[in-house]
């Protein structure tokens, strides 16, 4: 891919979606961590919160105490998702020319699958709405009893198109491989990170979703960097077994 070359999304959107999508998404994930560990439930709330088998209560009750910290957690977690898909075409793009099947199929299925997570940030923006306009117990109440269905989306394309993550990301990840621009360590981050939860008004362990959310910036901040620094990756077709 040469440096003067004009190609979608181009140097600097990309550049710039490598380097802020990752980091956003770290921020949001670690701001609604902060929030589970640190909001004040009471201890008959939080035991009748844990009977659901769902983690929309908790989310919605930890909304309720802190509105201005939870809002920001899920809306930089947003914002990381909606940088993520110029950051995949860019991956897409600099390993289409050695390994084209691969990288197209895994690049559209990552871009697709970060569009549901904006339906499913939708869907919890009207959930917060209910606590403030009818209270928490109503929209707990209301949040259960719909949960499938607005979760899952009308015909099921939210939930079906979400999934899509888990194949994507190890066909450019493979792709990524085969074509020198992510050595073996950081195509496995980028594998790793796919396996974090997708759905509406999830728990955030900080252990296991801060870790994938790193992983994706170990993966893909570098690449970024460089891009912006005007140092391009060319495909290499280095397939060292143990490489980075």
């Amino acid at each position: 891919m040469s440096e003067n070359e004009p190609w979608f999304p181009g140097r600097w959107v990309s550049g710039c979606a490598l380097i802020l999508g990752p980091l956003l998404w770290l921020a949001g994930l670690l701001v609604r961590g902060h929030v589970q560990r640190t909001v004040a439930l009471g201890p008959e709330e939080r035991a009748a919160l844990e009977e659901s088998v769902f983690a929309a209560p908790e989310q919605l009750a930890l909304y309720e105490q802190n509105p201005g910290l939870v809002t920001a957690g899920y809306a930089l977690f947003a914002l990381g998702a909606f940088l993520l898909w110029p950051a995949f075409a860019a991956l897409a793009r600099m390993c289409v020319e050695r390994s084209p099947r691969l990288a197209i199929a895994g690049g559209v299925l990552l871009i697709t699958c970060q569009f549901a997570r904006l339906y499913v940030a939708g869907v919890e923006q009207s959930a917060f709405q209910t606590v403030d306009d009818a209270g928490l117990e109503h929209a707990i109440s209301e949040t259960l009893e719909n949960y499938q269905e607005i979760s899952y989306g009308p015909w099921r394309i939210a939930v079906t198109v979400s999934a899509l993550q888990y194949l994507g990301a190890p066909l450019l990840a493979a792709a990524a491989y085969r074509a020198g621009v992510l050595g073996t360590g950081r195509a496995l981050l980028l594998v790793v990170w796919a396996t974090v939860w997708s759905g509406v008004l999830k728990e955030s362990d900080l252990l296991y979703a801060g870790s994938t959310a790193l992983a994706l910036c170990v993966a893909l901040v570098p690449l970024g960097t460089r891009m912006l620094l005007g140092r391009l990756p060319e495909p290499s077709g280095d397939r060292r077994l143990l490489s980075w």
